[in-house]
């Protein structure tokens, strides 16, 4: 521990994480009940972080949602709660999914999620595998929430596409050639087959975006000064809109693709961030595994069974039985003419 911060609401302890040499900063929380009261919580939190300069953790019971289905009943978010929800955007931090509690608060018929863990960007960099689940719950109303930073093995991965991919004009007509040369077998096949050459168009097109966004900003910047030093004509003024104009391009690119793979509830809120987005994508991709699964009443962590009782289940939920064949005899039904075959059709 270097430093300590003791406030009316809140325990900040400083200092480094001796295992990797990790300078960070913890907050311990219970939040204020009083919108006034809450405001002036989280001004001072800001400026403890603020005093700190070090990646942090707060956790506690916030006493406050940031979605409306974060609490039953709840039709509307106060202005408190946008106040909130503000405070975390401007704080750039990442609000760690539970995937196994939908809320963390009882009383009677009233549950909330008002209990969270949040980390800020660079937490996320030094520990990429942290995930958060419940505790048991006991004699309290709050279920315990327990940060872990275990890795556990992928699955196979699902075809997907980028929405940016869209955005590229050769785009389609590249797909509808492989999709062509592909030939006849099935449409799952396709899919598999066409995953190698959108992965090398991706890369032929995409790859690379941030240094070529860097070296077109870059060259805007060369030009900026020419001007700058007095040397301005139609061929500069030119050349600097066609630079803008792909710069602009490459922005819109890079937006969409982090804005889709995020799938933040809150993106269209915020401004261009694609630090933020990156780190919200990979949150959610460790928080969607399936590390343990209930089967036949017992709570399973081994990965090959988890695997082989999801596979059962949607064989069993899609399996069929040979129905019978139902004919009609001969005489029960009359044949349709030519004519009224063709108009049927049409």
């Amino acid at each position: 521990m270097n430093n300590y911060y003791k406030g009316e609401r809140c325990l900040c302890v400083e200092g480094v994480l001796l295992k990797n040499n990790f300078n960070c900063a913890f907050f311990l929380f219970y939040g204020a009940h009083d919108r006034g009261e809450k405001l002036v919580v989280w001004e001072e939190l800001s400026y403890v972080a603020g005093l700190c300069q070090s990646p942090c953790c707060f956790m506690g019971d916030f006493n406050e949602i940031v979605y409306i289905e974060e609490r039953k009943g709840a039709d509307s978010l106060t202005v408190a709660a946008e106040e909130f929800k503000n405070w975390i955007q401007d704080m750039q931090l990442v609000d760690l999914p539970l995937n196994d509690r939908k809320y963390t608060w009882f009383r009677g018929c009233s549950c909330s999620w008002i209990d969270r863990v949040m980390v800020s960007l660079e937490w996320v960099e030094e520990f990429p595998e942290t995930r958060l689940r419940g505790g048991r719950r006991g004699l309290s109303d709050h279920y315990p929430l327990i940060i872990e930073d275990t890795k556990i093995r992928d699955g196979p991965r699902p075809f997907r596409s980028l929405d940016s991919w869209f955005t590229h004009e050769g785009f389609l007509r590249m797909v509808k050639e492989e999709w062509k040369g592909l030939g006849e077998i099935n449409f799952t096949e396709k899919l598999k087959a066409l995953t190698a050459p959108l992965g090398r168009w991706h890369k032929d097109n995409f790859g690379g975006m941030d240094r070529k966004i860097l070296q077109l900003e870059e060259d805007i910047k060369k030009l900026d000064d020419k001007v700058s030093s007095g040397v301005h004509d139609g061929t500069v003024e030119a050349r600097r809109k066609a630079l803008v104009t792909c710069c602009e391009r490459w922005y819109v690119k890079k937006e969409f693709q982090w804005k889709q793979m995020s799938q933040s509830r809150h993106a269209k809120d915020i401004d261009k961030n694609t630090k933020y987005f990156h780190q919200i994508a990979s949150a959610r991709r460790r928080n969607n595994r399936i590390d343990a699964l209930m089967i036949n009443g017992r709570l399973v962590r081994n990965s090959a069974r988890i695997k082989i009782a999801i596979k059962e289940f949607y064989k069993q939920l899609y399996y069929q039985e040979e129905s019978p064949k139902v004919g009609f005899s001969d005489g029960l039904v009359t044949r349709i003419s030519e004519e009224e075959s063709v108009e049927l059709e049409v």
